[in-house]
């Protein structure tokens, strides 16, 4: 503003606001803003999806106690798998099943799983037991869990124990890396 310029000036005061429009009518809008968006689904949508991915199999396999279990997903190197194997990584967290009926370690395993991936661990292991108890049926836990570990997209791995570690009473669980903010 130049210090002739009469602040007072019409002129002065267009060319302060700048370019203007006019309104079509003379009422305010004052309606509440909307509430943010939320997915009232989101939470059931996550446990349908949960129990849909770790349902039992309609005939579980045909495993004995003695049996190994091994599943390594496409991309893997054998290298990794053998040290798994071998029992080269360090187990970071375990679970045991022992006692458990079939709907509450399918939870258990879930829950483990999932906290396990969120505190960075990268090897588990998962004691299911050998079967030995099961009367006819086998071992019917390690059947489960060898169908449910592999319907998990982030388990890389998994493989029976070693026999200090449980053997084939026992996986170790080859964990996929957390991406921060993904579960």
């Amino acid at each position: 503003m130049n210090s002739d310029e009469d602040p007072n000036d019409v002129g002065h005061f267009l060319r302060a606001i700048g370019e203007v429009r006019r309104l079509q009518h003379d009422q305010a809008d004052v309606r509440s803003p909307a509430p943010a968006a939320r997915a009232l689904k989101r939470r059931e949508d996550e446990v349908a999806v949960l129990r849909d991915l770790l349902s039992d199999p309609v005939n579980a396999t045909d495993l004995q106690p003695g049996d190994e279990l091994r599943f390594v997903r496409p991309g893997v190197s054998q290298r990794v798998f053998r040290n798994l194997k071998r029992g080269h990584y360090r187990v970071q967290e375990e679970l045991d099943l022992h006692g458990l009926f079939a709907s509450e370690a399918r939870r258990a395993v879930a829950a483990f799983l999932n906290e396990a991936r969120g505190e960075g661990h990268l090897c588990v292991r998962v004691v299911h037991g050998k079967g030995l108890r099961s009367r006819q049926q086998g071992p019917v836990l390690k059947g489960l869990l060898d169908h449910w570990l592999r319907q998990r997209d982030d388990v890389l791995a998994f493989c029976s124990a070693r026999p200090a570690d449980g053997g084939t009473g026992a996986v170790y669980v080859l964990l996929r890396r957390a991406n921060p903010g993904h579960p």
